[in-house]
């Protein structure tokens, strides 16, 4: 409970920090690691509305035991490389936990992981281009929540390329529309609902660039934990078991 006995809004920031560990330019670049970067922002932008934690894929269960999920209300997502050493049971407790109205934040290369590519039913490849490109993030929706007080253009001076085609379905609400140095284009801030649950993808931010030290970067992220966050109760809402055989003839 928050202040006057508010509840507060439960977030937890998984990052894989797999780069972090094993790469010392990157462990310069985010010395609190991604999750801690994006989570010190999201303490300062939500306040005591708020409790941010964090879990890492080297910590037992990923980080994302049976309780941890049970007690988050909005996981932001980071991912990279190590998306297929997840086990299956892990990544249906959060699908599941989703579906019941747990809100999600997926960012950048979280795209292809088990989790995201499990809630939209398709491959979330994507075209890349590994260098610095200038990133414009254009707002395309801007009575959108997550779009108040994003500058238009958001200008990030260096970031990874991500291109169309993007294998996503059709978003619920496309809010950013991204282009790069290169030309290309990119469906970059996406809304969907899965089941009771709200997600939101958002394009920007690689492990190679201080992305997320950018402070209108941080401002996108908290205002899609607060649009992704649950108006009510998470609960059981949906149950994944087989209709009983002939049960349209009774």
């Amino acid at each position: 409970m928050g202040e006057a006995g508010v509840e507060l809004m439960r977030v937890l920031v998984f990052n894989e920090n797999h780069h972090e560990l094993t790469r010392p330019e990157i462990a310069e670049r985010y010395p609190l690691g991604i999750h801690g970067t994006i989570a010190a922002a999201l303490e300062d932008r939500l306040g005591p509305a708020a409790d941010v934690t964090t879990a890492t894929q080297d910590q037992p269960g990923y980080g994302l035991t049976p309780a941890a999920v049970e007690d988050t209300d909005v996981l932001v997502w980071w991912s990279h490389l190590l998306h297929a050493e997840m086990d299956d049971e892990t990544v249906d407790r959060v699908r599941r936990r989703v579906l019941d109205g747990m809100g999600l934040v997926v960012l950048h290369s979280g795209a292809g992981s088990k989790l995201f590519t499990s809630l939209m039913g398709t491959s979330c490849d994507r075209r890349w281009r590994h260098g610095e490109d200038r990133h414009l993030v254009w707002t395309v929706k801007p009575g959108h929540p997550v779009a108040a007080g994003i500058p238009q253009p958001l200008v990030i001076p260096h970031d990874e390329m991500y291109g169309e085609p993007f294998d996503i379905p059709d978003p619920d609400e496309l809010v950013f529309l991204s282009s790069f140095s290169g030309g290309e284009v990119f469906r970059s801030g996406a809304c969907f609902t899965r089941g009771a649950g709200r997600i939101f993808y958002f394009g920007a931010g690689d492990q190679e660039c201080p992305v997320y030290h950018q402070k209108e970067v941080q401002d996108v992220i908290a205002n899609a934990v607060r649009w992704a966050a649950p108006t009510g109760p998470i609960g059981k809402h949906f149950v994944d078991a087989p209709s009983p055989l002939g049960w349209w003839e009774r």
